[in-house]
């Protein structure tokens, strides 16, 4: 009675693996389309910072500007009336503005984030469809050799 003989599990599986190759330039492409798309985003994230920093800059020195005509000693009190009410319609004015730029900035942001997602969806589905069209032929092909391998 023949002793019986074991398959080299691990030699099998080298095998199998072996007929089914990775292709880690889909990787890599993947990888690549995610880092620009990380760069642009940061570009709009930091241009919008700078934008705003200079909005609020602007407005805090305008402010300061006028606070000196606040404090500054008049002849009459009802010059510091004015002198206050000046102030407060200033800083009405300042804050319209300054909210519109507010505004006008984070309509860039998203306009441009808008974008960028939908340039990195279609970059990131020409990148799949490729991987799966590279993996199904070499798949394909794998399956016909060990298909004529086993036949012999």
């Amino acid at each position: 009675m023949p002793a019986a003989k074991t398959n080299d599990m691990t030699k099998m599986f080298q095998e199998m693996m072996g007929a089914f190759p990775v292709d880690t330039k889909a990787f890599k492409d993947a990888f690549k389309t995610q880092a620009t798309l990380n760069e642009k985003l940061s570009k709009v994230a930091i241009d919008a910072a700078e934008k705003s920093t200079e909005i609020s800059s602007k407005w805090t020195r305008e402010t300061l500007g006028k606070l000196g005509d606040v404090y500054a000693v008049k002849e009459e009190p009802r010059d510091y009336t004015k002198a206050i009410t000046d102030f407060a319609s200033l800083q009405a004015e300042l804050t319209a503005e300054s909210m519109a730029a507010f505004a006008e900035v984070a309509k860039k942001v998203q306009m441009e984030t808008v974008e960028l997602m939908m340039a990195a969806g279609k970059d990131f589905s020409e990148d799949a469809t490729a991987a799966v069209k590279q993996a199904t032929s070499e798949a394909t092909s794998a399956a016909k050799k060990a298909t004529s391998a086993a036949g012999r």
